[in-house]
């Protein structure tokens, strides 16, 4: 229960705070939040299950709201408070503003840091190697790439350099320039490679950055990371989770990232080519390896590798003599994730080589390691091999879970199958992939009922009135104790805004919806103004531009410049007086920040239906038709809602923001769903024409 004490701590807190902030007006929205997230987390709603969802909408400051609510608890039940975001631009604000203010202005003495996952730190060890023309790094990249190029090549050098001169910590993020995917996995940290027993890595990046954790009491992490740990069992990356309050901010994506995170692919030619090289690496390994553990992990090594190859090799010949039909994109899916017969006995048949080989190869990882903590072998000659050891278990991980689930029949949990061809201009290829379709069992089992509270939090987490959509995805459906709570926006919506719903003469579904936009869109533009114009669809995006280039109006496109670019043009045209209209995406529904005289009139051209097209969506909607249920009203509808929500949610950011958010969407008052959807939306001042 939160004590009287408690209550003093957390409202001192909030007074000193509020002294701190110029211009501070209290939001009873912002009370109510720090109130309700301190008694979710001492227990007075329920004993064990403390959670509480919540959604916050813009100008609640629900950052400063949960930390004030969650931070005096987590510290007086010595327990760590982990937030984790979805956005580095979240972190980047909680980390640079919001909790060094309220370090200073709160009263309140804590630590906190920024922890980053593995992958975006460098192992020291692969860089070196890489700037040294070593071949077993080239090797290791996927043989679907092609080598680095001379600036790629030039990228690596100057990281090397920069590092040995101490110019940079060697993590991605603190790097001025970017870093191209294509060198960062030739250099990036991974867990096997990584040696915390070995002297030689003690200063590396990661380790060093991990140090610090244990002396901190708030952490900000990313979502994947939080998936990382969990998977881990909890407890290795970050604090054990009994230990633990979560704040999971931008909640929202947290079920579609640990989709992503479950999900498993390799391919079948790449996958045999990399499995020869292993059988010559490991004979180099075994050659090194003292330990006496280690006797015969080799030979039984190769044969497993050797078994899958063979295996792979009639998974090969059964695709290309196979009569799948693909689709424009090459991709078959498997209805109801149900593999044939044949492919599911050489699934099982892989799955059993490749977790054979993984236990070897591990044995003898682990092995060498203890030679070189033992003093038996020099670190100079055994950490290349580790490494590269290590880059290979990876590998026979992935393989391993992508097998053993095609493998599997009856799955209680439905899976999305499908298989890609490549075509190279020599050879081709097929690329198998696999994901859950639902992973709120997932979250459930690994988070929410070991966890000591979380808190969820974002501006878009109901749909059509109701958490029941979100509570489904993420797990938190029927589970005992679980508080939903909204907080109202402090703003004053029907005189901050006009919702303008004017009529059309075609609508969305039409196939002269495109051009009948680039003609009436003009219409609805302010050329004096900042104008934000979003689109369903890239190209509907640029079929409109293309139309309207000639007519003299000031646009700025996304994806003709990147995201920092564009909006700094952006804002210098409107501090130039000159009006500014940006065009761009459903990505820059979310996120976006343009406060003030940067946006003041809004153009959304249709509702953001996503089509589903992914062999993800296409499973997920088959698996809820097979149910019995309708996915349009249950899947595209909700998350069409939540995304409209978001693209009105860009025009006002503060309190004296003001403007016009036009939709030329008719079916928000033609068709039932529509009506919902307009429900859900803020009270601005309606004008339907």
């Amino acid at each position: 229960m939160l004590s009287d004490k408690l209550k003093k701590t957390i409202r001192q807190a909030h007074q000193n705070v509020a002294s701190a902030l110029d211009g501070f007006r209290p939001r009873p929205s912002q009370n109510y939040l720090v109130a309700e997230i301190a008694k979710t987390l001492s227990g007075d709603y329920h004993r064990t299950q403390r959670i509480c969802v919540i959604e916050a909408g813009t100008g609640t400051g629900k950052s400063l709201a949960y930390l004030l609510g969650a931070l005096p608890v987590a510290l007086s039940s010595k327990k760590k408070l982990v937030i984790s975001t979805a956005t580095v631009a979240l972190q980047e604000q909680l980390i640079n503003k919001e909790l060094p203010f309220l370090k200073e202005h709160s009263g309140i003495d804590f630590k906190f840091d920024l922890v980053k996952g593995r992958q975006r730190y460098i192992c020291v060890q692969k860089l070196m190697a890489a700037v040294s023309d070593d071949e077993m790094q080239m090797s290791m990249m996927p043989t679907t790439s092609s080598p680095l190029s001379q600036m790629e090549q030039k990228c690596l050098r100057e990281l090397a350099l920069a590092y040995q001169e101490k110019r940079w910590q060697g993590d991605r993020d603190s790097w001025e320039d970017t870093i191209p995917d294509k060198v960062w996995n030739v250099i990036a940290c991974d867990k096997h490679a990584c040696q915390r027993q070995l002297k030689s890595h003690h200063l590396c990046p990661f380790h060093l950055a991990r140090q610090k954790i244990a002396q901190m009491d708030v952490l900000v992490i990313n979502h994947a990371l939080l998936l990382a740990d969990l998977e881990l069992g909890g407890g290795t990356i970050l604090p054990e989770p009994e230990e633990t309050f979560y704040v999971i901010d931008e909640a929202h994506h947290l079920p579609h990232i640990t989709r992503d995170f479950s999900s498993a692919a390799a391919t079948i030619k790449g996958t045999i080519e990399w499995l020869e090289k292993l059988l010559k690496f490991s004979g180099k390994m075994a050659n090194t390896v003292v330990s006496q553990k280690a006797i015969g992990q080799n030979f039984k090594l190769n044969d497993a590798a050797n078994d899958a190859a063979k295996y792979l090799r009639a998974v090969r010949d059964i695709l290309d003599q196979s009569d799948f039909t693909y689709n424009d994109d090459d991709t078959y899916r498997f209805s109801h994730g149900e593999v044939p017969e044949a492919l599911t006995v050489k699934a099982k048949d892989i799955a059993d080589t490749t977790q054979d080989a993984l236990r070897c190869l591990t044995k003898m990882h682990d092995a060498l390691s203890g030679d070189v903590s033992d003093g038996d072998v020099q670190a100079f000659l055994a950490d290349p091999l580790l490494v590269e050891s290590g880059q290979y278990i990876n590998r026979l991980e992935q393989l391993n879970k992508l097998w053993f689930s095609y493998a599997r029949k009856g799955d209680s949990v439905p899976h999305a199958r499908w298989i890609k061809r490549l075509e190279y201009k020599h050879h081709h290829d097929h690329l198998l992939c696999d994901c859950p379709i639902e992973v709120g069992y997932y979250l459930k089992d690994n988070l929410w009922r070991e966890c000591a509270g979380a808190v969820l939090c974002s501006a878009t987490l109901s749909a059509l009135g109701t958490f029941d959509h979100f509570a489904h995805e993420s797990g938190l459906a029927k589970e005992p104790g679980v508080k939903y709570i909204k907080a109202d926006s402090p703003f004053d919506y029907p005189n901050q805004a006009t919702l303008h719903l004017p009529k059309t003469q075609t609508d969305p579904t039409d196939k002269a919806f495109s051009d009948y936009l680039a003609d009436t869109l003009p219409t609805y533009l302010d050329t004096n103004k900042a104008n934000l114009v979003l689109f369903a669809s890239y190209w509907q995006m640029n079929h409109v531009v293309e139309k309207l280039r000639g007519k003299n109006l000031n646009i700025l496109v996304q994806g003709e410049l990147s995201r920092d670019a564009l909006l700094t043009r952006h804002k210098a045209n409107i501090d130039l007086g000159r009006g500014s209209i940006l065009f761009g995406t459903q990505s820059l529904s979310e996120g976006l920040d343009l406060p003030g005289k940067y946006l003041e009139n809004l153009v959304v051209t249709k509702i953001p239906f996503a089509v589903p097209t992914s062999p993800i969506e296409e499973a997920q909607a088959e698996f809820v038709q097979s149910k019995g249920g309708n996915p349009f009203l249950s899947i595209t509808v909700p998350d069409a809602a939540k995304k409209l929500v978001q693209s009105c949610g860009r025009l006002l950011r503060k309190e004296s923001d003001s403007g016009r958010i036009t939709i030329l969407d008719r079916r928000l008052v033609t068709k039932r769903y529509g009506k919902a959807m307009l429900d859900t939306l803020p009270p601005y001042k309606r004008q339907i024409d």
